[in-house]
């Protein structure tokens, strides 16, 4: 798709974008499928923390695809705002599955996450 946006997208470096939204989108369904197995694990208590930061994680990093796939406009501040944002919350989900990683749906989560955290920050240098 951004191949087909009609206007200049200016210095962005469009491997990294396109690299970044992929990673987002990947993640957030990690994240989603994470959260749903972690309820039926059976101890939904114990696993409180790691579903709410699966479910704060994909909400981030779908908001972050959406404002990267937007170009009209372009706000470089807040797409910066937004790329810190999503790399903080995929470090702390991966962080949050890494303690469950005899979950093999935790570990496959840390690994989206960490993907994403590292698409957001190579973009973020990108950016500059």
């Amino acid at each position: 798709m951004l191949a087909t946006y009609p206007a200049d997208l200016g210095r962005v470096d469009r491997e990294k974008l396109s690299k970044c939204i992929e990673e987002c989108i990947a993640c957030a369904q990690a994240c989603t499928a994470c959260a749903d197995a972690c309820l039926s694990e059976g101890m939904p208590a114990e696993l409180a923390k790691c579903i709410r930061t699966n479910m704060d994680c994909a909400d981030i990093c779908n908001a972050t695809a959406s404002v990267l796939s937007r170009h009209t406009g372009y706000d470089a501040n807040i797409t910066r705002t937004i790329l810190q944002a999503c790399a903080s919350a995929c470090k702390a989900c991966a962080d949050e599955c890494g303690r469950h990683t005899h979950m093999e749906h935790c570990r496959l989560c840390a690994e989206s996450c960490r993907s994403c955290e590292t698409a957001c920050n190579d973009l973020l240098q990108a950016l500059g």
